[in-house]
């Protein structure tokens, strides 16, 4: 029983590392000394390197925010109070 909790949870840690190290591979604004870095950190720290690297990695990306106005609204293309 023991033992089953232990692959379970290696398993665990093991996609969680792979799934991170897939992140940094496929970011753009990262060198190679930093990607190989931060890949590092995140194999020999398994479970809290992979969380922290990841937090902080999507902190840099930037956020898109969709209007949810269709069609123009305020900021309409023709200008101030044109109509």
């Amino acid at each position: 029983m023991d033992v089953e909790i232990l692959y379970v949870v290696m398993a665990i840690l093991f996609i969680l590392n792979a799934s991170v190290s897939v992140f940094l591979m496929k970011r753009d604004d990262l060198d190679t000394f930093q990607k190989g870095a931060q890949m590092l950190l995140v194999w020999l720290v398994p479970f809290l390197a992979a969380i922290g690297v990841w937090l902080l990695n999507r902190s840099q990306d930037i956020q898109v925010t969709q209007d949810k106005t269709f069609g123009g609204g305020v900021s309409d293309s023709i200008g101030p109070g044109a109509e």
